[in-house]
C-alpha cells in the first residue's frame, strides 16, 4: 500500500477562445499535484499556457510539458507519418516553448508527458523513443517521463538514465492484459466507482478489467483527463477516498 500518490491531469487543452471539455481546468488545478500543459501543436497557445502555469503556481502544482503531434484539427489523436528525427525536433520545440514561459513565471518544469497518438507511438516505436531519450539527455533535460509500464519508452528511458513514471488511468477501462482500452468518445462515469478503482490500485496494485478479472497494475501517478465528462466530480471523489484512506496527494 502506498502512502503518497501523485495525481496528474492534462491541462490547457483549449485554443484561443475555445475551451475543451467542460472548462473546469482552474477548479481541477486545486485537486491535483502535477499538471501536463499542452504546448501548442495539438492544443494550447502561449496565452493559454501562461494562464495554466500561473494557476499551477498559485496552487503549488508541479508542471510538465505535454507535446503532441502537429494536429490541431484532430486534437493530436491522429497518427502522423514522420521520421523519428522530425518528431524529436517537434517535441523539443514544444518543450522549449513551455520552459521559457515557465522561467518567466519563476517556475521549472517537473516532467514530460507526450500526448495522445504521439504518446502511443512512443510506447511502441523503438527508433522514435530511443532518439527522443538521447535528445533529452543531450540537451540536458533529465525530466521524468510519464509513460505506460512495460512500454518501449519505459524501457528506453531507463537505459538512457531517465526516470519513467508509470501512470494509472482513473477514467479509462483496462483489459485482461492490463492494457488501456482506448475509445474515441469517453462516457460519463460514476465518480464513486472511479474513486474506488483508484483506491484499489493504490492500496492493492490491481484493477478490475472490463471482464471482471483482477489485473496487476503499476501506479506511480494517477491520471485523470480534464476533458473527460464529469472530470471535476471524479477528482473530488478520488481526493475524498484517498484522504479517508490516509493517502497523501503529492508530486514525486
Amino acid at each position: 500500500m502506498t502512502t503518497v500518490l501523485d495525481i496528474n491531469a492534462d491541462m490547457g487543452e483549449g485554443f484561443g477562445s475555445w475551451l475543451i471539455g467542460e472548462g473546469v481546468d482552474d477548479d481541477i488545478m486545486a485537486l491535483i499535484s502535477s499538471a501536463n500543459i499542452a504546448t501548442g501543436f495539438h492544443a494550447g497557445d502561449p496565452s493559454t499556457m501562461t494562464h495554466s502555469l500561473r494557476e499551477a503556481r498559485k496552487h503549488g502544482v508541479a508542471v510538465g510539458a505535454h507535446p503532441g503531434f502537429r494536429d490541431l484539427v484532430g486534437f493530436g489523436r491522429r497518427h502522423i507519418n514522420a521520421t523519428p528525427e522530425e518528431l524529436v525536433n517537434d517535441v523539443l520545440y514544444q518543450l522549449g516553448a513551455l520552459r521559457e514561459l515557465a522561467h518567466r513565471e519563476g517556475m521549472n518544469l517537473h516532467h514530460l508527458k507526450l500526448h495522445g497518438a504521439l504518446f502511443m507511438h512512443a510506447a511502441r516505436d523503438e527508433a522514435f523513443a530511443s532518439q527522443l531519450c538521447e535528445a533529452l539527455v543531450a540537451s540536458g533535460t533529465d525530466l521524468p517521463i510519464y509513460c505506460l509500464v512495460g512500454s518501449v519508452l519505459d524501457q528506453v528511458a531507463r537505459q538512457a538514465g531517465l526516470r519513467p513514471v508509470h501512470e494509472f488511468y482513473a477514467d479509462r477501462d483496462y483489459d485482461d492484459n492490463g492494457s488501456i482500452v482506448f475509445v474515441r468518445q469517453v462516457a460519463r462515469r460514476d465518480p464513486e466507482q472511479v474513486a474506488a478503482k483508484v483506491l484499489l490500485a493504490a492500496t492493492e496494485g490491481v484493477v478490475e478489467s472490463i471482464n471482471g478479472k483482477r489485473v496487476a497494475v503499476s501506479c506511480d501517478s494517477v491520471c485523470l483527463h480534464s476533458d473527460s465528462p464529469g472530470a471535476l466530480d471524479m477528482l473530488k471523489a478520488i481526493r475524498r477516498h484517498l484522504d479517508e484512506a490516509g493517502i497523501e496527494v503529492r508530486t514525486m
